[in-house]
């Protein structure tokens, strides 16, 4: 079957390649015809390019085409028991941030660990989610809920392929229908992985555990993870296992934030030559500004994106003295980024369930406010498709030339957070904002400092992957100097709807360095 789009000749191969592997474990895209999956060799396979290469477009075609072929979508949020011999599909990202990245296009991304654990139903609510899903007679009797309210939750899977969203808009919580959480015990059938440039070994070897056919998506020109040696997992593959699409289709576009991160390309560009470059590219296009300052406003949703640690501390000690934030309490509004969660043993079944619910190593929270119990935070998960959470918190701010975080204050055992008004790039990965602030200074001192990385200079990786997060627009940052906020931290937007688009208005600056 000749693909619906006109794609370029790289892509055309790469799509091929796939439909190829997919043949060979049971599934044929040119006959819509389905097989049981064979017991045959485990299949990895990688497509690699740049940002702007289609990756993610032909990502979302072979998603289309293989739902079209009757293959069943695993979400992560509800697993029907009747599956009989149906093939399936997961589509996987590593960050909730970059899942949600891929779900505002149209394709049914989760995370890759939502995927490993999944939620047990109460019975009752169960029966809901087996007629929602096609599996089950629609439910009667069914105590607290109206004919009405089924109703509406039918009309919201029918748009929205979500579960616990369809038994939502019903009147329903999480806590009122899923009971816990349990560890996948059967494997799945195919993977999609995007952001694949992210993952370290022990991810890869886990979905390979799970997927025996698996489809990763990269940017080979991204970091790769701290504790990989400067190498991603598709690089360690058979060179025939991986297609690199070469055309920037973005490009066509007249897209600066892209013909910036490709000039880095480049092997004779300076450092000082490329910032002539962004000065420049601001003076054609207003997606391009070169800052004087850190805008402030912009930093509650989008994190100034730094190099050094030391720069990383001061901005957020700056973004919290110009919001007047106490010492010893977090302001509703304040970003944050989940370090992880710290539990016994004994409450796995906990453990569980925050990290089910979004609160993985990475991902951004906004503070909303205290819990009802001391130490408990409301927090607002950026990306989730269930983004409010009450949690047992532990907050660490960390505090210029002071080897111990400060903690405001914190439950026994919980979530632990850092600050997030300034990430470093490497964490930055995998995630977008509508604009995204590069804190120039640094990358200028990775330039001085001459360090390599994979065989390019790491200044250039650096500025690579800081580019290519911003969407709509990139704010270059030449000076050390912080802007005062406009008016103070908001949350009401998060509450009802998406986040309203930030400006760049903000009356003063002050030295934060």
């Amino acid at each position: 079957m000749t693909p619906a789009l006109t794609y370029s000749d790289d892509q055309a191969t790469a799509y091929d390649g796939v439909a190829e592997m997919l043949r060979s474990a049971g599934i044929d895209l040119s006959d819509n015809l389905l097989m049981p999956p064979s017991s045959g060799a485990d299949q990895v396979m990688a497509i690699t390019g740049k940002a702007g290469s289609g990756k993610t477009l032909l990502l979302a075609e072979l998603y289309k085409a293989l739902e079209a072929a009757g293959v069943n979508i695993v979400s992560g949020d509800y697993e029907s028991r009747k599956k009989g011999d149906k093939r399936t599909l997961a589509i996987l990202a590593p960050t909730n941030k970059a899942a949600s990245v891929l779900r505002l296009r149209g394709v049914p991304a989760t995370t890759i660990h939502r995927i490993l654990y999944t939620p047990v139903y109460d019975p009752e609510y169960e029966r809901i989610a087996e007629w929602l899903a096609g599996t089950g007679e629609r439910p009667v009797d069914v105590e607290g809920l109206t004919e009405i309210a089924l109703d509406r939750a039918a009309a919201f899977y029918a748009g929205n392929k979500s579960i616990p969203g369809a038994l939502a808009a019903a009147g329903l919580r999480g806590s009122d229908f899923i009971t816990g959480w349990k560890r996948r015990e059967e494997p799945l059938d195919i993977g999609f992985v995007d952001e694949s440039s992210m993952l370290d070994d022990k991810q890869f070897e886990d979905l390979k555990e799970i997927f025996p056919t698996l489809l990763l998506f990269g940017d080979p020109a991204q970091l790769a993870p701290v504790n990989q040696s400067g190498t991603m997992v598709f690089e360690k593959l058979p060179e025939k296992r991986v297609m690199n699409l070469n055309r920037i289709f973005r490009q066509d576009a007249g897209n600066p934030i892209l013909d910036l991160a490709h000039a880095l390309a480049d092997p004779d560009l300076g450092f000082e030559q490329f910032e002539r470059m962004v000065e420049e590219a601001s003076k054609k296009d207003d997606r391009i500004v070169w800052g004087q300052r850190v805008e402030v406003d912009l930093m509650a949703r989008s994190p100034v994106l730094v190099w050094r640690n030391a720069t990383r501390i001061r901005l957020i000690n700056a973004f919290r003295n110009v919001h007047g934030a106490p010492e010893d309490a977090l302001l509703a509004g304040e970003p944050l980024i989940c370090d992880g969660i710290e539990l016994p043993l004994k409450h796995r079944k906990k453990r569980l369930d925050l990290e089910a619910r979004g609160l993985i190593k990475g991902a951004q929270v906004i503070f909303l406010g205290d819990g009802r119990k001391p130490g408990f935070s409301r927090l607002h998960v950026m990306g989730a498709e269930d983004p409010q959470v009450s949690a047992a918190s532990i907050v660490k701010i960390e505090k210029p030339d002071e080897e111990e975080p400060f903690i405001p204050f914190a439950a026994r055992m919980g979530a632990t957070f850092l600050h997030g008004a300034a990430v470093t790039i490497h964490k930055a990965q995998g995630s977008q904002w509508e604009t995204v602030q590069v804190f120039a200074p640094d990358l200028y001192a990775a330039a001085r400092m001459g360090r390599m990385e994979a065989g390019q200079a790491l200044w250039k990786r650096l500025a690579y992957v800081a580019i290519t997060r911003a969407q709509e627009r990139l704010v270059w940052v030449v000076r050390n100097r912080l802007s005062k906020p406009s008016g103070p931290l908001q949350v009401d937007d998060l509450r009802a709807t998406p986040a309203a688009p930030l400006t760049l208005d903000a009356p003063e600056a002050e030295d934060f360095l």
